[in-house]
């Protein structure tokens, strides 16, 4: 074997490997106010701790690195709650699904600058819980914190304390409601997904999902800047008071995606992927 082809069996083509070798092309993505490096590390941790995640990622490494496109995009932290790296197989080939997690659903909201607080809270049946719309602005939620178990899930609530302190529209949804919303996912019955091994999180994720509906997110704010830039770009250059970065985001905004665990609309901007050799 000559140098040349040892120098070529020697190189890394690992998932981990890729994820730092297009470094600059996820902090591209990335809002400046997210660390690149530690974004690359917690995507790279995240493939030592999950064998089925890692196992996925180098059998189609192009849709985990979607996925982690995606998760920048949004400025979110991969395989955390606020994003979840997903292994499942697609007619038997292993793949990696990107799904905004509900922490990352408020994450988007706070970055809107509407809200103070958003709270979203599962009811279990050892909870006690009342809500009268007209009659209580928020609900009242009993805890006994003392309580080794709290039972099983029973009710999820959520509602936002605007900036000006209204309460928004309070969302509560109950075991049915749930079981509809998680019988249009098109990946509930696989054992990685998160209705499998976070059933309380995609709880809180559905109710967040409709209390967005009433409630200004990341996406409504880029339309009104996407709207602002429209009006500003038959003036001359310079004008502008948004910053270029952000001009350039914007314009890589589309009208609406599917939520693929949830199956409701939402809106999404494009997927940016890093720019692979040959392609």
């Amino acid at each position: 074997m000559t140098s040349t082809q040892n120098a070529v069996a020697r190189v890394d083509s690992s998932p981990a490997a890729m994820v730092t070798q297009y470094r600059d092309d996820f902090a591209q993505l990335l809002p400046s106010h997210i660390n690149a490096d530690m974004w690359v590390r917690l995507a790279t941790g995240a493939l030592r701790k999950d064998k089925a995640l890692a196992l996925a990622a180098q059998s189609n490494p192009a849709s985990f690195m979607a996925a982690l496109s995606d998760a920048a995009r949004l400025g979110l932290e991969p395989a955390t709650a606020q994003y979840y790296l997903t292994p499942r197989k697609v007619k038997g080939r292993d793949e990696v699904l990107g799904i905004v997690g509900y922490q990352g659903l408020i994450e988007l909201m706070y970055r809107a600058g509407a809200v103070s607080s958003i709270v979203a809270e599962c009811v279990y049946s050892g909870d006690t819980f009342t809500y009268s719309p007209g009659l209580n602005e928020r609900p009242i939620h009993g805890i006994d914190w003392d309580a080794e178990d709290r039972g099983t899930l029973r009710l999820v609530y959520a509602y936002a304390v605007m900036k000006d302190g209204a309460t928004s529209k309070v969302v509560v949804l109950n075991k049915a409601s749930i079981g509809k919303i998680k019988g249009s996912s098109s990946s509930a019955r696989s054992d990685y997904s998160p209705w499998s091994t976070h059933p309380d999180a995609m709880w809180l994720k559905s109710a967040i999902r409709q209390l967005s509906k009433y409630v200004p997110t990341s996406a409504e704010y880029i339309r009104e800047q996407l709207r602002a830039v429209r009006d500003v770009s038959a003036e001359p250059l310079g004008t502008t008071t948004l910053p270029a970065r952000d001009v350039a985001d914007i314009l890589h905004t589309d009208d609406m995606d599917v939520d693929a665990e949830t199956g409701e609309v939402i809106y999404e901007a494009t997927l940016v992927e890093p720019t692979l050799d040959g392609e």
